[in-house]
């Protein structure tokens, strides 16, 4: 994460915030840009893919 990400993220917050808040929508932040990075660089798996995973969890 950029210290821009970061200062963007508590610009959008309200004046008066929760620290709890800010870490947790920096966490989500962070967590969809390495998703999108996993997208970018082929790392996903199908449908049908994710279901067998899934399955796979609950034997």
């Amino acid at each position: 994460m950029t210290k821009d990400k970061v200062l963007e993220a508590v610009r959008e917050m309200p004046q008066e915030f929760d620290l709890e808040e800010l870490i947790e929508r920096l966490i989500f932040i962070d967590k969809v840009q390495k998703g999108m990075n996993q997208l970018d660089e082929g790392k996903t798996v199908s449908h049908d893919q994710a279901k067998n995973i899934i399955k796979s969890w609950q034997k």
